[in-house]
């Protein structure tokens, strides 16, 4: 079944157009770069020379510089370094107190929740003592049920621009919404049309509808045939049936794992590189002992997993048995989404756990992460966790240009005294100036190109309004979701 959008809706909600005039309207100053910039996009050999900042391209090979340029030509980066000459059809853009560097990546976030956003900040996961009001018995238990295939689209388009708009090119989508066919599609369908690159976690659903996850090949035939923007995994249990199943389609496997054993998977061979375990908050020695040894890949979420009670963030646990982990939002009903504050949270949460070891007499502790660190956890980190090292991850020429210019000629950064010390302890959303997606400007001088953000607010309000009234859920603006009764 092909999923439509003209089906869901009788009227435009979306405008995802080429044109940029309402932005270019608000930014003068940068509207002629800009409308070169747009009718460049469609030109395989477009160029452009973003010039004069700050590089931290995260390459060894390819160095961090004080003052260069990057050149992109069509979806690639062709070049890295100071004084690049550019053809005279190049669009030269003035990256002056600006720090060039490659785009976050999110290994881990249930983007159909998006329209229930800090609905449940108070909660808890559902363990032992989170009350009755808790993520499964709400999220899963009320509203999943009741959304359809509108909601889920609508939800990963918004989940998928806001993240554009922080910075954030890439994301491992595991919306567990597939409540049939058509719902798939509809996911599949709002990822698309963000222009963002996203591995989409093919998730089980609820109803007799549901086609999990034998499903995964025809979605391997309708949209996967190319890997270019999208690409296929399937969020999986730990079952070796279905790992195989996804081994099959060409896909790559990804897990929630918090607790449990491993050593069937171990037995029936299924472990490998292509597995990403989600979590991991409560897992025994042997069991990350398996998971090194077979090159398996971690994503920790560190404030969901601290806010919700999964436990403590693993960051030591991943980093003592040689895994370095990439870092994750999980769900935006209860955290935020931009890579800035789940970067503080694992900065200061590895330190403040080495830190209080070391206080308390402790010899020979574990070395603190640094900023340079941390911002490797959310961009080849990431990479690697999503088998797209090759492609994204670091500003290398040939890979693919998905790169971020943050502004450090704003109140709460300057004086820049250190680049990554300022990535991670002082930058926050508002410093991402312009983001670029295979060579595609997304965002410009401080707004999402082409998005009309009224009708998309307009169209996710709807649609919060109807999982609501269908769940029968009362709608409260002040009081704790999970206060006690």
């Amino acid at each position: 079944m092909r999923f439509s959008r003209r089906g869901l809706f009788k009227a435009s909600t979306v405008l995802m157009a080429g044109a940029a005039s309402g932005v270019a309207q608000q930014n003068p100053g940068g509207a002629a770069t800009l409308d070169r910039l747009v009718r460049s996009q469609a030109d395989p050999n477009r160029r452009i020379l973003l010039q004069g900042g700050v590089v931290l391209s995260l390459d060894p090979k390819v160095g961090d510089f004080e003052k260069a340029d990057v050149l992109i030509e069509g979806s690639k980066i062709a070049a890295v370094g100071p004084n690049l000459a550019a053809a005279r059809s190049a669009v030269v853009v003035n990256a002056a107190d600006r720090i060039v560097m490659p785009g976050f990546i999110d290994t881990h976030h249930h983007q159909y929740e998006t329209l229930l956003r800090s609905i449940l900040a108070d909660g808890g996961l559902g363990l032992a003592g989170d009350g009755p009001k808790n993520y499964i018995s709400v999220i899963q238990g009320i509203f999943t049920p009741v959304y359809r295939p509108e909601d889920a689209y609508i939800s990963e388009l918004v989940a998928s621009l806001n993240q554009i708009n922080a910075g954030v090119t890439t994301t491992v989508d595991t919306s567990q919404v597939s409540h049939s066919p058509a719902h798939t599609d509809a996911c599949i369908a709002g990822l698309k049309e963000s222009g963002r690159r996203a591995v989409f976690a093919y998730a089980a659903g609820m109803g007799s509808a549901s086609q999990f996850p034998q499903d995964i090949t025809r979605l391997r035939k309708q949209y996967f045939s190319s890997s270019d923007q999208l690409t296929l995994a399937l969020h999986a249990a730990v079952n070796a049936d279905q790992w195989k199943l996804a081994r099959s389609a060409g896909a790559g496997i990804v897990t929630h794992f918090i607790s449990g054993d491993l050593q069937q998977m171990k037995d029936a061979g299924v472990m490998g590189p292509d597995v990403e375990y989600i979590h991991c908050t409560q897992i025994s020695e042997s069991a990350w002992k398996m998971i090194a040894d077979t090159g398996g890949r971690v994503s920790i979420a560190p404030a969901i997993e601290m806010q919700m009670r999964h436990g403590m963030p693993p960051f030591q646990a991943a980093l003592d048995h040689g895994i370095r982990p990439s870092l994750s939002v999980d769900v935006e009903c209860n955290m935020t989404a931009d890579m800035f504050s789940i970067m503080r949270a694992a900065f200061t949460l590895q330190r403040a756990l080495v830190n209080q070891r070391a206080i308390a007499g402790e010899k020979n502790v574990p070395r603190l992460l640094t900023c340079r660190d941390t911002i490797e956890l959310a961009t080849i980190e990431g990479a690697r966790t999503t088998r797209l090292d090759s492609k994204i991850g670091t500003l290398t020429p040939g890979k693919e240009a998905d790169i971020i210019m943050l502004a450090t000629d704003r109140i709460n950064v300057f004086p820049m005294n250190n680049v990554p010390g300022t990535v991670v302890t002082l930058l926050d959303t508002s410093n991402v100036e312009n983001v670029f997606i295979a060579g595609k400007a997304m965002k410009w001088q401080g707004r999402l190109v082409g998005v009309d953000l009224n009708r998309i607010r307009r169209a996710i309000e709807t649609a919060r309004d109807g999982v609501l009234a269908r769940a029968k859920y009362p709608r409260n603006l002040f009081d704790s979701c999970c206060a006690p009764a």
